[in-house]
């Protein structure tokens, strides 16, 4: 059984730097990866089926995979990567192995999508290279973390290349016999957090029993696009919206127009933009947090 918990991390200043330069390496290194598939893409690919036998052709290249694009960190790492259009360099040997490993399992789920599609058949948009601002995740393996101490409700993980402890605020206990599997370090706009995965095979998959649906347990649902309401049951009840981007939009509006009237690239405008984001984050954090109490009312009372 597996399950993901998601806590609160508060890393020091030192930290902060350190996993502010594995996301900068994590997204070049994705870049690169997604540049030399659409290389290879436009390349390799021809607008006439047939030519003369006397016509030369060159030696197509090896498709670049997961596994071709993943051998090539050993020789990345012997020395310093610069970046060609800034100067900057980046030090592969400073991000764990299994962080750039999963940056090539990204690259290549998001290119298989955009190919293939998923299970269903649905494919994907063509994959976009990364900002700083689209990539803000790490993955760090279980391999990697040690858990070094449990006091109240505080947790310290001792990570693999990191200086020091990462502290992290349990506001819910871990669950006993469970094993830690991996863990997600995801930027947000008011901090870092971490989704732990755990895992238990003594515990089973839950397997809800079959229900068969009568007038008794069944409860019908609608959208309500009118006024105040947006959903009605079939008992006649209408639950009120929660408005939440109409609260904030006043304060939103405000901030927005501040940022744009900062220089582009200026301090100003980049401690503005965190502020925008704020106001956006607890805007998704009030909507989330109503649906999921109107579907926790819905289902045991029913309204």
């Amino acid at each position: 059984m597996l399950l993901n918990y998601q806590y609160r991390a508060y890393p020091e200043t030192s930290q902060k730097q350190q996993f502010n330069s594995w996301l900068r390496i994590s997204q070049y290194w994705y870049n690169k990866q997604l540049g030399d598939r659409f290389n290879w893409f436009e390349n390799n690919r021809c607008s006439i089926d047939a030519c003369l036998l006397i016509c030369p052709l060159p030696e197509l290249r090896e498709n670049p995979d997961f596994y071709s694009q993943k051998k090539q960190l050993p020789t990345i790492k012997q020395d310093l990567v610069t970046v060609q259009h800034s100067g900057e360099l980046l030090d592969f040997t400073s991000v764990p192995s299994q962080t750039l490993q999963d940056v090539s399992k990204r690259v290549d789920l998001a290119f298989k999508r955009f190919l293939q599609g998923d299970s269903n058949g649905k494919r994907s948009g063509r994959p976009r290279f990364k900002n700083s601002a689209r990539y803000r995740t790490l993955r760090i393996e279980g391999q990697a973390i040690t858990v070094e101490r449990a006091e109240k409700n505080w947790l310290f993980l001792s990570i693999s290349k990191l200086k020091g402890w990462l502290k992290v605020r349990l506001h819910r206990p871990l669950p006993n016999g469970f094993v830690l599997k991996n863990m997600l370090l995801t930027k947000k706009s008011d901090g870092w957090y971490t989704t732990i995965c755990l895992e238990d095979p003594t515990v089973p998959v839950f397997n809800p029993d079959e229900i068969t649906p009568t007038w008794e347990n069944t409860l019908g649902m609608d959208a309500v696009l009118h006024e105040q309401d947006y959903l009605a049951t079939s008992e006649g009840t209408k639950l009120p919206s929660l408005k939440s981007f109409r609260k904030s939009e006043k304060r939103l509006a405000k901030v927005s127009r501040r940022k744009e009237k900062k220089r582009k690239g200026s301090r100003a405008r980049r401690k503005l933009a965190k502020r925008q984001g704020r106001e956006h984050q607890r805007i998704t954090r009030a909507r989330k947090d109503h649906a999921f109490k109107t579907a926790h009312a819905l289902v045991r009372t029913g309204l």
